[in-house]
């Protein structure tokens, strides 16, 4: 009778990802470089053999962080290293935050659609775009229609020049199985 493997639960993922973070830095001994190059505030910048790096280390009771492994020599820091991990996940946190999120927003019409239903989604798309996310707006041929071909790119140019003013046209009208697209981008506010 074999023994199956046990499955690990949530708990261990949740160690091993913050073990990953402890294992992204090479600190203190596990520094393989004879030579380093100390930048920070608290010591004099310059290359030290990684003796005398981690004696200056330990002399101020911090940790030698290896930043840049790939730098000749190697680039090393000397901070507590729970405080370094903190401040990374802060930088990163911070860029998440400052990243934007396209939004893209559909619109339908079909090859003849009416004044009435046209303004009404013409007025979305003024909403959409003020609210700064991109519109794509497209023309969707069922069965015959497919004929209306010319009918559907003069419906989305008609429908890009009256977004004029607030959006810019990304492309043209392009004809992919039975759809004709336009893809619309809000103009930087001034």
């Amino acid at each position: 009778m074999q023994n199956k493997p046990v499955e690990p639960n949530n708990q261990g993922q949740n160690n091993r990802s913050q073990n990953n973070d402890k294992d992204q830095y090479a600190i203190n001994e596990r520094i393989r470089a004879r030579e380093v190059r100390l930048v920070g505030d608290n010591v004099e910048i310059g290359i030290y053999p990684i003796a005398k790096a981690l004696a200056i280390a330990d002399e101020l009771g911090l940790d030698l962080i290896e930043i840049s492994p790939s730098a000749n020599p190697p680039v090393c820091k000397i901070l507590d290293y729970q405080k370094f991990l903190y401040q990374q996940r802060k930088r990163l946190k911070e860029q998440k935050a400052k990243s934007t999120k396209v939004v893209v927003k559909e619109i339908r019409f079909g090859p003849q659609t009416d004044d009435h239903d046209y303004n009404f989604k013409l007025k979305h798309a003024i909403g959409f775009l003020k609210e700064g996310a991109k519109v794509k707006a497209y023309v969707f041929f069922k069965g015959r229609s497919v004929l209306f071909k010319e009918q559907g790119e003069v419906l989305l140019l008609r429908f890009a020049n009256d977004l004029e003013e607030i959006g810019k046209l990304d492309q043209m009208p392009v004809f992919e199985g039975r759809r004709m697209t336009i893809m619309i981008s809000p103009k930087k506010q001034k």
